[in-house]
């Protein structure tokens, strides 16, 4: 029990930092429209509808690839990947994804918030299994 949740925290750790990284890379490839704030709501919404399809692209990447490195992770730390301490991570991207992206921003494609709600789980649970070969062939 002690390293599912260990698994599980630290794995978050990993996703967060993996978004965090993979969406500053996209926004030095894509950088917002100049003389508008993010952390202004309306500027937020005039960015997300001026975003090129590659900026949103970036954007779910990150959050996919996050997942699975979390999942990953928190797999590894749990032992013989254990596929209940990766399931943490995602869900609790998609909850933050959520509140993110359909209450707090608003705006966004709807494809963008199907493929970034639904991916991130079968991701996680693909890094689990990974960790878990991993783990039976060492």
């Amino acid at each position: 029990m002690g390293r599912t949740l260990l698994g599980a925290v630290v794995g978050l750790v990993f996703a967060v930092a993996t978004v965090m990284l993979i969406e500053f890379a996209g926004h030095q490839v894509f950088p917002p429209p100049a003389g508008l704030d993010p952390m202004v709501t309306e500027d937020m919404a005039k960015i997300i509808q001026a975003l090129p399809i590659g900026a949103m692209v970036f954007v779910v990447a990150a959050w996919v690839i996050g997942a699975f490195d979390g999942g990953f992770v928190a797999a590894l730390i749990a032992r013989n990947g254990h596929p209940r301490a990766a399931a943490v991570v995602p869900a609790l991207m998609v909850m933050a994804g959520v509140v993110g992206m359909i209450v707090k921003m608003p705006g966004h494609p709807q494809w963008m918030a199907v493929v970034g709600l639904l991916l991130p789980i079968p991701a996680a649970l693909a890094g689990a299994w990974l960790a878990g070969k991993g783990r039976r062939t060492a």
